[in-house]
């Protein structure tokens, strides 16, 4: 663990004169090298390995949304169009088919468009696209109807995940539904169709060199960005002010910006689990609770810390503090080859149970607190302890393949985030007085490797001393 990251941070501040965010930057180094177009066409070859001659692969970019008016939502392609190709154009429709003897990969596109370019941004256009992308053919998108139709009419199968570019799935649709005479004859024409989601999801569970790459980029930033919002502690700050200082420090390091909406709750608000207002004040002896990740090159980061906005814990903080701090670290002890995906959750809930007990929040015993249904461990903690993450935040993967949880492997990725929330606001439960209203949750990202779990987001302070001695700082 990089505890010493913020002190060396100030250290080199203090000598180069530069700014904290500067400092930062030298530490946290240059951007990873771009991930090779030899390993999108290997990603490529290992879902046409999985197909038969005569499917058809399509990957459909999401449309655009629009705001209001002519304002458009900031758009994001669907993740699957950046695994196969690393395309983040609207309107993009990639596809795979066996075709002479080989499987040929083709990107349908926007096309180069000067007017279109002067209001809105330069595009690669088809020409870019076959020159500087892992494809074998690409075309303007308002050829899309004739030429995907040449591509249907060949296959038996489609693989579509449909619900995402409307006129592609009336066009497969139609295709299915058609009834003339060359399909009488000769049988042209695909008779089925078959969401491949899960296929991919299977290639996309495991991460290569090149994409830990990026997500620990991402995940260095989202620490630092962590460390700024902590040295920002101070009462009477609204919460809104620590989410600009943590996504602007994301836009400055040169990603995307968050990876998902930022959680900044104070008070009673650390206790709501996907608190989205961010609008309250933060008064002297509340926690807040910060749950904020970065997005680069469409790989997320998913970090959460909580400390005293005042940068001292009181007794009775550092008390469920520290537990949920224990209860993280026995769960990623557990994030190794072999384990099932279960065993971290299973880990950090007996952590904070025998911690339950032992602080007198509940009279049952240990086994009684851990039951699902009437255990008083759900009262303060209702959530899993671990997620995939990779290219969404809530990256895809099965957790139990034929009912069953899945083992970990080498190259997957999991948050490991317990939490303890006791909302004194709350009608269901009888809250301890000692503890209302504070909120703990501790989330890091962790890659398995064939040793030692790795802590992608170690950079992030995360002991009581060590958030103290931030949030305490002059400057």
């Amino acid at each position: 663990m990089k505890c010493n990251f913020f002190y060396a941070i100030v250290e080199y501040c203090w000598a180069s004169g530069g700014t904290m965010n500067e400092a930062a930057m030298a530490f946290i180094g240059p951007k990873p090298a771009l991930i090779p177009n030899d390993e999108y066409r290997n990603r490529q070859s290992r879902i046409s390995s999985q197909l038969r001659t005569d499917d058809l692969l399509i990957i459909c970019a999401s449309e655009e949304s629009i705001h209001s008016n002519d304002v458009h939502h900031p758009y994001r392609t669907m993740s699957d169009m950046l695994y196969f190709v690393g395309w983040s154009e609207p309107e993009a429709v990639f596809t795979l088919r066996f075709d002479e003897g080989r499987w040929v990969s083709a990107l349908f596109v926007q096309p180069k468009d000067t007017l279109k370019e002067i209001w809105e941004g330069r595009r690669p256009g088809v020409e870019g696209a076959l020159e500087n992308w892992p494809v074998d053919e690409a075309y303007s998108v308002e050829e899309l109807e004739n030429i995907l139709s040449s591509f249907i009419e060949k296959s038996n199968r489609v693989l579509l995940r449909t619900g995402i570019q409307s006129s592609v799935d009336r066009l497969i649709r139609t295709s299915i539904d058609r009834r003339d005479r060359a399909r009488q004859h000769f049988g042209s024409g695909p008779v089925s169709i078959e969401d491949p989601s899960a296929r991919i999801a299977e290639l996309r569970l495991r991460k290569s060199k090149h994409e830990i790459a990026q997500m620990r980029f991402a995940s260095e930033v989202s620490s630092y960005a962590h460390i700024a919002a902590m040295r920002h502690s101070k009462p009477g700050r609204m919460e809104y002010q620590f989410q600009s200082t943590i996504e602007g420090f994301f836009v400055y390091a040169g990603t995307s910006g968050w990876a998902y909406p930022s959680i900044v709750g104070c008070g009673e608000n650390a206790t709501i689990l996907h608190y989205k207002e961010n609008n309250d004040a933060c008064e002297d002896g509340e926690i807040i609770l910060i749950d904020a990740g970065a997005e680069f090159r469409g790989y997320a980061a998913d970090i959460t810390r909580s400390w005293p906005i005042n940068g001292r814990f009181t007794d009775a903080q550092k008390e469920i503090y520290q537990l949920v701090l224990d209860s993280q670290y026995a769960a990623i002890d557990c994030c190794r080859v072999g384990q099932p995906y279960t065993a971290p959750h299973d880990a950090a809930r007996k952590v904070l149970a025998e911690g339950l007990v032992r602080l007198g929040i509940t009279n049952q015993t240990v086994e009684k607190a851990l039951d699902m249904e009437h255990g008083d461990l759900r009262k303060w903690y209702m959530h899993n302890t671990s997620h995939w993450i990779g290219l969404d935040v809530h990256d895809v993967g099965i957790y139990k393949p034929n009912g069953e949880p899945r083992l970990l492997e080498e190259g997957m990725c999991l948050t490991i985030e317990p939490g303890l929330y006791f909302g004194a606001w709350r009608p269901d439960v009888d809250c301890p007085e000692r503890y209302a209203n504070i909120g703990i949750r501790i989330e890091d990202d962790v890659l398995v490797t064939s040793g030692e779990p790795d802590v992608l987001t170690s950079s992030c302070p995360k002991t009581v001393e060590e958030i103290e001695s931030i949030t305490c700082q002059p400057f």
